[in-house]
């Protein structure tokens, strides 16, 4: 028996923001810090090339804040950083029928462009492929429930970069991923995936290059006044 070996951690309570694990959008955000200050005299060349190279391998958000706790730009974005997404709604916050269903049975279902996606959405593949784009979709409410089961078949899911993910699921004989996403947008949206994947595939992913501040700068006069409310504009 190893007596060195830290114990699993068995506490329900919250977990701290600087133990978040970190997104692909928290490491860029850390390497646009390090590559400002590269060009303003802050960093040499190798301090730069050494600190770009920790943030590849930070895991937590906390490790990605080391390597800038030293410079001005880092304390400026500190409120940013230390933003802890909600979590799943509470019960009885999301209704627990859909406001809309997409289905494939032997076909394919999409639903992308500009649409409102209400508070949840069940999606079934069997034995088909169904695709869930919310890149250019009008969020109404912060917090939009998807309910995704795949048999035989796939769901594939794609959000604006700039909201926050999570994911619950599991699969049999299948695959279900879902990769989270942290919104440095205190109100942003929040997408939460259940999903379930029987001989098939269930996949949840930022789409790259699409922000929901780009739909606000593209139809500024036509867009909610409840989305503007999520992203503070």
């Amino acid at each position: 028996m190893d007596l060195h070996k830290s114990p699993a951690p068995t506490a329900r309570g919250p977990v701290p923001a600087t133990e978040l694990r970190c997104s692909d959008a928290d490491r860029d955000r850390i390497a646009d810090i390090l590559r400002d200050a590269l060009a303003e005299g802050r960093l040499t060349v190798e301090e730069h090339a050494e600190r770009v190279e920790g943030v590849l391998n930070a895991k937590t958000v906390g490790e990605l804040d080391l390597f800038v706790r030293d410079l001005p730009a880092a304390h400026a974005r500190r409120t940013t950083a230390a933003y802890a997404p909600p979590g799943r709604p509470a019960p009885g916050a999301v209704p627990a029928e859909s406001d809309a269903n997409v289905v494939a049975v032997f076909s394919s279902a999409m639903r992308k462009g500009r649409w409102r996606p209400g508070r949840r959405l069940h999606a079934y593949a069997i034995f088909g492929s169904v695709e869930i784009d919310l890149s250019e979709a009008i969020f109404e409410y912060q917090q939009v429930v998807i309910k995704a089961i795949s048999v035989f078949g796939d769901v594939t899911i794609r959000v604006p970069e700039n909201i926050t993910l999570r994911g619950t699921g599991g699969a049999v004989l299948g695959n279900f991923e879902v990769s989270p996403l942290d919104s440095g947008e205190q109100n942003a949206p929040v997408v939460h995936v259940d999903g379930l994947a029987v001989l098939g595939n269930v996949e949840a992913r930022p789409k790259r290059g699409k922000l929901v501040s780009d739909i606000l700068d593209r139809v500024s006069d036509k867009v909610d006044k409840a989305l503007r409310r999520h992203l503070d504009r």
